[in-house]
């Protein structure tokens, strides 16, 4: 998807220090929205990356049964996060320890969260494209990922935030699989035709050869894809979609797509969008 090596070396380079991350904790009601917008449940597997006193994971597993891993570089903070598990009955559930949040290895998280400086998040954004599964959700407070926008964005009232506004911007993201490339798409009793999508991030475009421009989204490892009078909705297996089509004033049929050509999503071209959730802190956890 991207070039994967080359960024752990960059990333590497620059390893986090605690000032890159000031510990702010997360107010409960914020966590709350949080775990809530990822529909949290007991078969989920969160990693909070600057875990503070450990509220996040701690809540998901006491509130949604759900396991945890927590990463914090302050080793005070860790003790007391692990010995919080303890005393409410979850160690069996959710551990911590003291690590570089970009010395960590994401890939087995279903639910992903973080409260970081806007700068660590668009670090960070690479390598959670890269190392996520499809379908796993990112929930970040207050900070985005730049150009990669959320899939919803919440507002809350969080009358206990330590800092200005007493509310609180959550959003989540749903990592994308990758539809790029050519394929060569079968509707029952129609020709095979070619269509090439174009993704960034979780958007599609591109087109049929000969008929017009399609527009689409992914989610997880299914997408939806609208040509004038036409939708298309499937889900990805390897390299062959299988959904529904329709098309205006006939009834739904099977559809089937195979990649001939592999694509690569694209994550890094364009100009960063400004943060402009309008918070004046780059706070962790």
């Amino acid at each position: 998807m991207i070039r994967a090596a080359a960024l752990l070396l960059l990333l590497a380079a620059a390893p986090l220090r605690a000032s890159d991350a000031p510990y702010v904790s997360t107010p409960m009601s914020v966590v709350d929205a949080m775990l809530e917008i990822a529909q949290v449940g007991p078969q989920d597997y969160l990693i909070d990356l600057g875990s503070g006193d450990g509220r996040i994971p701690l809540r998901a597993a006491t509130r949604f049964g759900a396991r945890g891993f927590g990463v914090e570089i302050e080793p005070n903070l860790v003790r007391d996060a692990n010995a919080a598990a303890k005393k409410q009955g979850v160690a069996d559930k959710v551990r911590f320890e003291a690590r570089d949040l970009f010395d960590t290895d994401v890939s087995k998280a279903t639910v992903l969260t973080t409260y970081l400086f806007q700068s660590l998040n668009l670090r960070l954004r690479p390598y959670l494209l890269a190392k996520l599964q499809p379908g796993a959700r990112v929930v970040t407070h207050e900070f985005h990922f730049g150009n990669w926008q959320p899939d919803r964005k919440i507002t809350i009232t969080a009358p206990d935030k330590p800092y200005g506004d007493p509310r609180s911007d959550v959003m989540l993201w749903i990592v994308p699989a990758n539809f790029s490339g050519q394929w060569r798409v079968s509707v029952a009793g129609e020709a095979e035709r070619e269509l090439r999508l174009d993704q960034r991030f979780q958007m599609l475009s591109g087109g049929f050869a000969g008929k017009g421009s399609v527009e689409g989204r992914v989610n997880g490892n299914t997408l939806r894809l609208v040509l004038a009078g036409e939708a298309y909705s499937g889900v990805l297996d390897g390299d062959t979609i299988r959904g529904e089509f329709s098309r205006s004033g006939a009834a739904p049929q099977a559809w089937r797509a195979q990649r001939i050509q592999r694509g690569r999503i694209d994550v890094d071209a364009g100009t960063e969008t400004p943060f402009k959730s309008g918070s004046p802190m780059g706070d962790s956890r």
